[in-house]
């Protein structure tokens, strides 16, 4: 992590050379990969994911930060580090959210495959190596999924397994990832494809489970390779546990719309479950701030569209809560 002289300038600490980046590249090599970290005031946080992604730097990979609009000291942080290794790319945007800068970041990316890491994360020692493996070993994956390792704030860590995808129709993959939630898939501990990306831009409009729509889409349009390798690092600092409740039906109903747009016309008949499945999530979160009529509201929605899915155990059970407070 930089440190601080006296002058108050950042000065960044020297990295190990890892092997396959050692001495000066020679030749030319593809892209294979590209990591794309987007940030927005994260100066205190991104010297950790930038130095986990360098120390295993190689001809192949590229890394690429996008600035969204930050207004604290990233831009310098960005600087020494720009100074000292000129394979990191800057790319600089006004402030238009974490979609924005991931689009931005992928149409400018080279490589084949593109791997999003959160400022706030940070890549484990060879996890470019093992992506590079797996890749070799299935070529014609669309998306690689690994392991990663659940940082709480209390210093808690949680190794999470990525559950295996097995072949199946589209139909079936976006029911086991959207309703039975039976695939897992995180930024920071996946690759993708870049193609697929650009098929299927993250909605920009969305501010929250924009990525739902993005993940969707990977998964029904090519197949999907999974490693047990732990990937990366993934912090639960307070910042990211935030959960704003502002517009919520709307944007729910908006997250609805952006899923089914980038999924073939027989996924669409999950569309219903699904929503009720958006609704039943709103009324778990005002039952639990004690919001009894707006928690009847979402359940009467969810039931409408759903029943099965309204009058299962674990919903009935908090259904029968608001007769407390009808």
């Amino acid at each position: 992590m930089p440190a601080t002289n006296p002058s108050g300038s950042v000065q960044e600490q020297p990295l190990p050379l890892p092997e396959q980046a050692s001495g000066i590249l020679t030749q030319a090599a593809e892209t294979l990969i590209s990591v794309i970290i987007p940030t927005y005031n994260y100066a205190h946080l991104l010297p950790r994911a930038l130095a986990s992604v360098l120390s295993q730097m190689a001809a192949d990979v590229e890394l690429i930060v996008v600035d969204d609009g930050s207004t604290d000291a990233t831009a310098e942080v960005l600087a020494v580090y720009a100074a000292r290794h000129p394979q990191l790319r800057l790319l600089d945007q006004a402030n238009a959210g974490a979609a924005a800068a991931r689009n931005h970041g992928i149409r400018k990316a080279r490589g084949r495959f593109a791997l999003l890491l959160d400022a706030d994360d940070e890549l484990l020692p060879g996890a470019l190596a093992n992506l590079r493996t797996l890749l070799t070993e299935h070529p014609e994956a669309g998306m690689l999924l690994g392991a990663q390792v659940s940082v709480y704030p209390d210093g808690r860590e949680r190794l999470r397994l990525p559950t295996p995808v097995p072949g199946a129709s589209p139909r079936q993959l976006a029911s086991r990832y959207l309703l039975e939630k039976r695939v897992s898939i995180s930024h920071g501990c996946s690759l993708f494809r870049r193609d697929l990306l650009l098929q299927r831009p993250y909605p920009e409009h969305l501010r929250g489970g924009e990525d739902v729509a993005v993940f969707a889409h990977l998964l029904v349009s090519a197949p999907v390779a999974v490693t047990r390798a732990p990937l990366a690092r993934i912090h639960k600092h307070a910042d990211s546990l935030r959960h704003n409740r502002d517009n919520e039906e709307a944007r729910a109903l908006a997250m609805v719309c952006e899923v089914f747009a980038g999924l073939p016309p027989e996924c669409h008949s999950l569309r219903r479950r699904y929503q009720a499945q958006r609704y039943l999530s709103l009324f778990r979160t005002a039952l639990l701030a004690g919001e009894c009529s707006t928690a009847r509201h979402f359940y009467r929605c969810a039931f409408r569209l759903s029943p099965w899915q309204a009058l299962r155990a674990r919903h009935l059970r908090k259904a029968i809560r608001l007769l407390a407070c009808w």
